[in-house]
């Protein structure tokens, strides 16, 4: 059956239907803490390297710029989520105030960004750990770490919340202490390491040793290192108090960016040379203990990114089965996934990990083709994701009262409109290389078919 598609303007109901029957096993610790590690992920660890090598220092900017666009879109979903917390979060956003083809279509693509995220997570930590133990090949490491995780994303959801607590745990202390050791090596405190000063933010070509083009490789390279902040407010749905742990989470995200993305960007490169080749592989992290005669740097911090790694698998597998339930919930998707099983949506879970794993099983097969395709198609995902959360915003503070708003959106509608501006830029300056332009394609191609399908789907019946 069809469904037309809701007037965008009209209230929605207080309750999400589309919610019922999942457990609230989530606890303010787990939610505190997940939000508090849920920024620090692996593209901090290892893929600021190549946003490092690309801009040099002025790596600080593009990381503090995409950070404010971070902001402004968390608070956004944060408004929106507070108000009507929902595991689908801002796909049910969208349903309600775009219409139905843009919760299908925000929807799905979320949660094919986030089974391809698995897969990479999966090869990564599996690569880790073969590195250790090589008689064990790495696609063996892959299959223990999804089924382990599928396992236990398919018992009680406080599971999932006790891994993400201590995985959070691990690495808010791994990166913490990070800044404490780095700080007082550029303030010349620490015994035996003379302060570097400035010499390498205005050696080896200045602050901006790239120009602009180097720049905008850093911008972009820094926005994507973001991805994934979005999946604490899907999880605050299954929290004892939806609305109270949205509003913690949100508005803490201002320092916890600033500190562990920004200040640490900032520590690398005062310590570091932007050129040194260490930056790229092993990694930013690892060369500024190398260069500090902190022992065992290269396997602490292979360690730390493991962990990561494992936490954003985990998180991934969690979000992705809760983003295909709110889907299947509100029919958009085979009802046949739609079955809960003591308040956990087991199928979409096992659904979740299949795509996921299959995704494994084509970096094997076709690394070349298909998986490299599957890669592009996601490659820009989070930028639309982000410009829905923007426009389902705009349309859904029409008709809420004060009252529903234990969180607000910074002066609005103006950075409502400047987040949106800005989400159009970067896609823009993505045109510019032809590696990020043939992302923009493929996401863009992944984008209308959804879109094209959601329509067909919710179109209205023949008279």
């Amino acid at each position: 059956m069809t469904r037309s598609p809701a007037p965008p303007t009209a209230p929605a109901p207080a309750t999400a239907t589309e919610d019922t029957g999942l457990a609230h096993g989530l606890k303010q610790r787990h939610l505190s803490m997940i939000a508090l590690g849920g920024v620090i992920g692996a593209g901090l660890f290892v893929g600021s390297g190549s946003g490092i090598a690309a801009a040099g220092p002025a790596v600080v900017l593009a990381f503090a710029a995409s950070g404010l666009l971070v902001m402004l879109v968390m608070r956004m979903l944060g408004e929106m989520s507070a108000a009507r917390p929902a595991s689908g979060s801002f796909s049910v956003h969208a349903d309600r105030e775009i219409g139905p083809w843009a919760g299908f279509t925000v929807g799905w693509l979320f949660w094919v960004l986030l089974c391809v995220g698995v897969a990479v997570e999966a090869i990564g930590a599996a690569g880790i750990v073969s590195g250790w133990l090589p008689g064990v090949p790495s696609w063996a490491w892959v299959a223990v770490f999804m089924a382990f995780f599928c396992l236990t994303n398919l018992a009680a959801v406080r599971n999932f919340g006790e891994f993400e607590f201590w995985f959070a745990a691990i690495k808010v202390l791994a990166i913490s202490a990070f800044l404490v050791i780095g700080v007082l090596a550029v303030l010349g405190v620490l015994p035996g390491t003379p302060s570097p000063g400035s010499a390498n933010l205005t050696g080896d070509g200045g602050f901006f040793p790239t120009g602009a083009s180097g720049l905008v490789t850093g911008l972009l390279a820094s926005v994507f290192a973001y991805g994934g902040l979005e999946t604490v407010t899907i999880a605050a749905a299954e929290s004892e108090n939806p609305r109270r742990s949205v509003a913690l989470a949100v508005r803490t995200a201002m320092w916890r960016i600033a500190l562990f993305y920004v200040g640490s960007m900032a520590v690398i490169v005062t310590l570091v040379p932007w050129n040194d080749p260490s930056v790229v592989k092993p990694g930013p992290y690892v060369a500024v203990l190398d260069t500090l005669g902190i022992p065992g740097a290269a396997q602490l911090m292979n360690v730390v990114v493991l962990i990561a790694l494992l936490s954003a698998m985990n998180a991934n597998i969690y979000g992705s089965s809760r983003m295909a339930h709110s889907l299947i919930a509100r029919g958009h998707g085979p009802r046949a996934l739609s079955r809960l099983s003591g308040g956990v949506p087991r199928r979409a879970v096992v659904a979740s990990c299949a795509f996921g794993f299959l995704a494994v099983l084509l970096s094997y097969w076709w690394p070349e083709t298909v998986f490299s395709w599957l890669l592009n198609m996601v490659g820009a995902a989070v930028l639309v994701v982000w410009g829905f959360i923007s426009v389902a915003q705009l349309r859904m503070r029409r008709h809420l009262t004060a009252d529903q708003l234990p969180v607000r959106m910074w002066a609005f509608p103006y950075l409502t409109y400047l987040a949106l501006a800005a989400i159009a830029a970067i896609l823009v300056l993505m045109t510019l290389d032809s590696a990020n332009r043939i992302q923009l394609y493929f996401t863009a191609g992944l984008t209308v078919a959804l879109a094209v399908v959601g329509h067909l789907k919710n179109r209205r019946p023949a008279a």
